[in-house]
């Protein structure tokens, strides 16, 4: 595919391509279930007022959903969670966890082909995330330099998705529930989109990172600066997608409602044989319509066209380029300054000296330097003597750092050196997270 060939990614260019891509309705009634068990939770209601805790799941249950497609994703996880607590035998009435009754023996059964259906959907949820997560990230990455810049930028980025687990592991060391870790796990999704957004604008964490951006089409740098934005492109996918998937995040908040619900007050009130069936309609139903879509949305994002590779769109490779050659005469030095204006920045080389046709291997002094603002110098790398070297080091300090090939120990040979060197900004995370409306 040739630069020159792509088109803007607007609204009506994606709702050609989804077009494509028709969403096969939902069976009948689903609304109608959900409904029911709301309706059997507002009888239950009436065996016992609700907690604070259950008045807050019931206007949730009976509210809208929110309209990001990404958000109901990370809802629909975090219900199924919650369900999932819910059912751990520990949590179970005394009666349940006893099976006094053939009854209690039914309901426990119909509990447990309840949690091994959400087991497997969570599972396959996490896993669709994960490989959207990773799509993007690639897609960037094939513009970036293909040697140990693009290296370190990968690893920056699985550091920073360790420092999220270390947030989201404290979250739940304090004692927080599992809203809690979704609400943290939500905004660190919408940190990325910020990036993401950032990537387009060349702003933020992307203001350093872009000069590494090798042939990316404008068409695509657009796309993603209005990826955010509540009437950019994605609209499109909302209008065309959403309703399927509201209506499943609204089952599910019913479904996790009328469960909690039935099992606080099961010593009251037992769960009656009919409405075991609409439980177990409803978890049949919503976990395959849910498997259905996921699989079907991640169709229609593997091929979607904002996913442009470089090699697709024709730009360049880099793995080769700006490697500089540089002779340094016998008894002389050669230095690099990199300027660091963020601490967690990498400073990376690579470097060889060309051998003759001298049987004797020639090698060069190298060392690393931290000249602070004053002028005063730090050794970070010791001297040493090298044929070749390629290596890094995380820098605590922003500032100067000079990099030092030494062959003032050479009586007689000069040495050509070929090198590239660079100073890697962090993948960190927006101070802010801006919100899409």
């Amino acid at each position: 595919m040739a630069t020159e060939g792509l088109v803007p990614i607007t609204r009506d260019y994606l709702a050609r391509y989804y077009d494509k891509y028709p969403l096969a309705p939902l069976p009948d009634g689903v609304t109608a279930l959900a409904a029911r068990l709301r309706a059997l939770s507002a009888d239950l209601a009436a065996v016992a007022p609700l907690s604070p805790d259950e008045e807050l799941l019931e206007q949730e249950a009976g509210g809208v959903p929110a309209p990001k497609m990404d958000e109901n994703m990370w809802k629909n996880r975090e219900q199924m969670e919650e369900i999932l607590f819910l059912l751990n035998k520990s949590r179970h009435p005394i009666a349940l966890q006893q099976k006094t009754t053939p009854e209690d023996v039914d309901i426990a059964s119909t509990l447990d082909d309840v949690e091994i259906k959400l087991k497997d959907t969570l599972k396959k949820l996490e896993q669709f995330q994960l490989k959207n997560a990773d799509n993007v990230f690639n897609t960037v990455m094939t513009y970036m330099p293909q040697d140990f810049r693009g290296t370190l930028i990968r690893q920056q980025r699985e550091r920073s998705e360790r420092n999220k687990q270390v947030e989201v592991d404290a979250v739940v060391s304090a004692g927080g529930s599992i809203r809690d870790r979704y609400a943290l796990l939500w905004k660190q999704q919408m940190d990325r989109r910020v990036q993401l957004a950032q990537l387009g604008s060349a702003s933020g964490v992307y203001k350093t990172l872009v000069r590494y951006l090798v042939g990316v089409p404008q068409v695509l740098l657009d796309f993603i600066r209005q990826i955010n934005d509540a009437n950019g492109p994605m609209e499109v996918q909302r209008e065309r997608y959403g309703p399927a998937l509201y209506t499943l995040t609204k089952l599910v908040l019913a479904f996790r409602l009328y469960l909690h619900l039935s099992l606080a007050r099961y010593e009251q009130k037992k769960i009656e044989k009919d409405d075991i069936a609409v439980l177990q309609q409803a978890v049949v139903i919503y976990t395959e319509e849910f498997g259905k879509f996921t699989t079907f949305i991640g169709e229609v994002f593997v091929n979607a066209p904002f996913f442009i590779s470089a090699e697709d769109a024709g730009a360049d490779s880099r793995n080769s380029d700006e490697y500089r050659e540089t002779i340094i005469p016998a008894g002389k030095t050669h230095e690099v300054i990199l300027s660091v204006e963020a601490v967690n920045s990498y400073i990376a080389w690579d470097f060889s000296l060309p051998q003759g046709a001298l049987s004797t291997l020639l090698d060069i002094g190298f060392h690393v330097e931290y000249i602070s603002p004053s002028g005063e110098k730090t050794l970070i790398l010791p001297y040493r003597r090298y044929e070749a070297d390629q290596g890094n080091f995380c820098t605590v300090f922003a500032g100067s750092y000079k990099l030092v090939w030494d062959n003032s120990y050479s009586t007689f040979f000069r040495k050509t050196l070929r090198y590239k060197v660079d100073a890697v900004p962090p993948v960190i995370e927006p101070v802010e997270s801006v919100a899409e409306p």
